[in-house]
């Protein structure tokens, strides 16, 4: 399996010509005997193989007692057998020629050390036979269209769902299929639904990339609760990226105590919550906190096409009803969405249909659109045709139920898809499930609550205005680093000066002799720092002296600060006295990059201090970035504007923090496998023109093997 395509190989899960079930059974209540009576029960048009060392008959197919026995090799093998006998099916299947395999049974990695033995053992199988397999401990696959089904899900019991665009995958079996099951009663029509349990070989990564790559699916919706492999999730995101589908992604496991019960039950590491969050956003993927936006979004992308999303976050209101115009008001600016002012001569035009009206934004249309149908087509189009907005949302809380108004909204909605086609109109209503219809088959979105509304529009939003696929930047060689650039500060900033990272002028002295020379080289006022590999807090043992302005005062302070090193910390090896350049003024921020253990390293920047440490205002990105990127980072703080001129203080230089920011990002991608963590603190950013330096700074090794 090695080199293998991300997503290769998975047609067969979705529409096999052929299936076996493996441990089928007469017993519908058995994970064996559902898949077979869901394939009976509608209409699955392929052959079915019942493999039941029992032979003769199961649900009234004949069956085989082996996968060895069947007439041909089945294209797909659904295993339902206890984890014992699980490694065994799996090699009769391989050894048969079949092409995919989905585990049903749980007792594997989730359940400790032999079920891991087992679960390891199947992997290895698909490693060497190319045969895909999905699980084990997982529900299975589905290709509703082909109506093949590989699953014992509860959501089948009763309907099966109707066929249309929207794919959906899930690492959790039970979330996956809740999901299938809200977005069918939704009115969602699905393309494939494929969990992938515990992972033995298909991952979250191949099951996107399988629908990245379905000419049947239009829209991708994951449910997700880790990443075991980083660079096959870019990967498959960006395929889902290129093919233009977007990929609304759930991602589990938000707190310290959700995230811990993801790794507990998928067995992989959990990243941070700000990893995966800047990770998908690169991708190009549309993060949503709950189920719930998770299909309206979903719903919405499949409603509209890709030329109707809006490229900006400007809205207009529409209402007939000044309360509603305030709720939806305050829950759009919650989102991130702006209300401009409509445009004069758009108002006037407002005005002149109703003259009571409030027509700024939002759209106060009063009770008139009720009266006069005429009003609601005439404020739509005036509305719709001021560029000053990027989409609107219209809202009604009971037009739809009533027959007389729901003529009036749908022949106004009529007319303004037909005059204005390229406008997104998103509509915050309540509707019966055939009017809803009715309006998603015209291309109107319909989302019944406020703040859903303007969630589901920010979303779109987001996928208008995602950055186009970040070029792959050039990939630095790494070079060799010393001891020295890990054991102290001064070894540390030589080597990040080295690879871009500004630093001010400095020297280690090991006298007092040369403490003065390298004082009257580099100028006063300077920065004294005791430079040992054995003390990492050096303030706290009196190891810093900032202000010196004289050579007078330079001798004093050098004999002192050894002399309070000796007293605080008498047993730590020191390498000397760190003279360094003074600097005043300017802003700090901290710039740092560590690895994950899934996404390899991410850098980060903040303001420093409070910032930093209690408001979490901070920017990640995967390195490495360039300086665009590393100044849409600074641009992305919360305390921006205090680099940016707050308050009357001069700007800050930004561009050089950039440039900062992009180096530090080079060598960390570069140094990967030697370099765990960086931290810079502070990287101080002076007035514009004048540049940002790096006042400390700290190397962490890492020891990772070297692949061959």
């Amino acid at each position: 399996m090695d080199g293998m395509p991300v997503g290769h190989g998975l047609e067969a899960l979705f529409a096999p010509r052929s299936i076996a079930i493996v441990g089928a059974s007469d017993d519908v209540t058995k994970i064996g005997g559902r898949p077979l009576q869901f394939l009976l029960k509608y209409g699955y048009t392929g052959a079915i193989y019942p493999i039941n060392r029992k032979a003769g008959q199961v649900q009234s197919i004949a069956a085989y007692a082996s996968v060895a026995q069947t007439p041909e090799a089945p294209e797909l093998a659904v295993i339902a057998v206890p984890p014992a006998a699980a490694l065994d099916a799996v090699k009769e299947c391989a050894a048969r020629g079949v092409r995919a395999a989905v585990i049903l049974s749980a007792g594997f990695s989730e359940m400790g050390e032999e079920g891991s033995r087992l679960q390891t053992l199947i992997g290895q199988v698909a490693k060497g036979s190319g045969m895909r397999i999905v699980g084990p401990n997982c529900l299975g696959a589905i290709g509703v269209p082909q109506k093949s089904i590989a699953t014992f899900s509860v959501a089948l019991e009763s309907s099966f769902p109707d066929a249309g665009s929207v794919g959906i995958v899930s690492q959790s079996g039970n979330l996956g299929s809740f999901t299938l099951r809200l977005a069918s009663e939704r009115g969602l029509g699905i393309s494939r639904m494929l969990t992938t349990g515990n992972e033995c070989d298909v991952d979250i990564a191949d099951a996107i990339a399988s629908l990245a790559q379905d000419p049947g699916t239009s829209v991708i919706l994951c449910c997700m609760e880790t990443c075991r492999n980083g660079d096959k999730l870019r990967q498959a995101m960006a395929l889902a990226r290129d093919a233009g589908k977007p990929l609304v992604v759930l991602k589990v496991g938000v707190s310290e105590a959700g995230s811990a019960a993801a790794a507990s039950h998928t067995g992989a590491l959990a990243c941070s919550d700000a990893v995966f969050d800047a990770v998908l956003r690169q991708g190009g993927a549309i993060r949503v906190p709950s189920i719930e936006q998770l299909l309206e979004v979903g719903h919405a992308l499949s409603v509209v096409e890709s030329g109707r999303v809006p490229r900006g976050n400007k809205v207009a209101i529409l209402t007939a009803s000044g309360g509603f115009g305030v709720l939806l008001a305050d829950a759009a600016s919650a989102q991130g969405l702006a209300l401009p002012r409509l445009a004069q001569r758009t108002q006037e035009r407002v005005l002149s249909i109703v003259p009571f009206a409030s027509p700024a934004n939002p759209v106060d249309m009063t009770a008139q659109v009720s009266s006069k149908p005429e009003v609601l087509a005439q404020v739509l189009a005036a509305v719709a045709e001021d560029e000053t907005c990027d989409a609107l949302i219209l809202q009604s809380a009971n037009a739809f139920f009533v027959p007389r108004l729901r003529e009036v909204f749908l022949s106004a909605l009529t007319q303004v898809a037909r005059e204005h086609p390229a406008r997104l109109i998103l509509l915050c209503a309540r509707a019966p499930q055939d009017v809803r219809a009715q309006l998603n088959a015209m291309g109107f979105p319909v989302v019944e609550g406020i703040d859903a509304a303007c969630a589901t529009l920010a979303a779109l939003v987001r996928f208008g205005a995602r950055e186009a696929r970040p070029a792959a930047l050039p990939t630095e060689a790494a070079q060799a680093l010393s001891p020295d650039a890990f054991a102290t500060e001064a070894g540390a900033k030589q080597v990040l000066a080295r690879a871009g990272v500004p630093v001010l002028q400095e020297v280690v002295a090991r006298s007092r002799e040369q403490a003065l020379a390298a004082a009257r080289d580099i100028g006063f006022p300077l920065v004294l720092k005791i430079v040992s590999p054995d003390i990492a807090h050096k303030t706290e043992v009196g190891g810093v002296v900032v202000g010196v302005r004289s050579e007078g005062q330079l001798i004093d302070e050098y004999e002192s600060l050894l002399a309070r090193v000796a007293q605080k910390a008498p047993q730590a090896r020191i390498d000397g006295v760190l003279v360094a350049q003074m600097v005043q003024g300017g802003t700090e921020l901290i710039l740092g990059s560590k690895r994950d253990p899934v996404f390899g390293p991410m850098v980060m920047v903040g303001l420093g201090g409070i910032h930093a440490e209690i408001m979490k205002d901070v920017a990640l990105q995967p390195a490495p970035v360039d300086e665009a990127q590393a100044l849409a980072m600074l641009r992305s703080l919360k305390a921006f504007a205090l680099l940016d001129g707050a308050r009357g203080r001069p700007k800050a230089d930004v561009q050089a923090a950039a440039r900062a920011v992009a180096a530090l990002s080079r060598f960390a991608s570069a140094q990967e496998r030697h370099v765990a963590e960086i931290d810079v603190n502070p990287l101080v950013v002076l007035d514009a023109g004048q540049g940002a330096y790096a006042l400390d700074a700290l190397l962490v090794p890492d020891h990772m093997e070297e692949t061959p």
